[in-house]
């Protein structure tokens, strides 16, 4: 149903019919899918090279600035492109890993390269806003470089951490809604297939609704965990 032709309330009234919603439901589990596996990587990958960018810096546990200079100009590069680009780019790679280019976990590999920059970088500043103090006492009582980021640095920006791969986590969500032009599937692929290409408007706000829901979910899952953890530690 197109707002070209009814009424914006008749849309609204369709966007929530059970007709609407039976092909909407598979393409929401897609999306889940591509945010969960996509997500998992990007907290992996994105928290290695953060703490490596923190630890090689000249100010870190065992600076190294060669290795930092590289690692820095390689997340800058790759944050510099826009996530179509990215895509794009990343579709010979999907098809060696997968023998295809189109498709969800094709598509994962764009999605979390696009997203593991971002998070390295917020993992980098999160960590160095950790006191000096507290890396000084670690080092005092004999703790090796491993112990102090294991039982140091992450557990003392553990919030910090939380609330920043819950950002990174909604990047993906938005990102998959963009691979869905690629042939991802998910609500993105509904959203442009029918509600851009087709005028079917009730289906595309459908997939708002979806989206809406999710980011809402997800920025109020992070925003719990880490506010718990504050408390936990009486500093809220």
């Amino acid at each position: 149903m197109s707002l070209l032709d009814n009424s914006l309330w008749a849309v609204l009234k369709s966007s929530v019919s059970a007709g609407i919603w039976a092909g909407i439901w598979p393409a929401i589990f897609d999306t889940l899918y591509m945010t969960l596996v996509a997500s998992l990587i990007v907290l992996v990958f994105g928290l290695a090279l953060g703490v490596l960018l923190t630890v090689t810096s000249s100010e870190g546990l065992y600076p190294v600035k060669g290795l930092y200079r590289v690692l820095g100009w390689f997340i800058n590069t790759l944050r510099s492109l826009p996530q179509m680009v990215m895509i794009i780019l990343l579709i010979p790679l999907a098809r060696l890993l997968f023998g295809k280019s189109y498709g969800t976990n094709p598509c994962i590999v764009a999605i979390a390269a696009s997203c593991i920059p971002m998070y390295a970088r917020v993992v980098e500043s999160s960590i160095l806003e950790i006191g000096k103090g507290k890396i000084e006492a670690a080092k005092s009582i004999g703790s090796s470089n491993f112990q102090i980021v294991f039982y140091v640095l992450l557990p003392e920006t553990l919030p910090s951490l939380l609330r920043g791969f819950t950002i990174a986590v909604i990047a993906v969500l938005s990102m998959t809604a963009l691979a869905g032009m690629f042939g991802a599937g998910g609500i993105g692929d509904i959203a442009v297939r029918y509600g851009y290409q087709r005028f079917q408007h009730d289906k595309l706000l459908a997939c708002i609704y979806v989206l809406v829901a999710l980011v809402q979910l997800i920025q109020w899952t992070g925003n719990l965990l880490s506010n718990k953890i504050l408390k936990t530690r009486a500093l809220i």
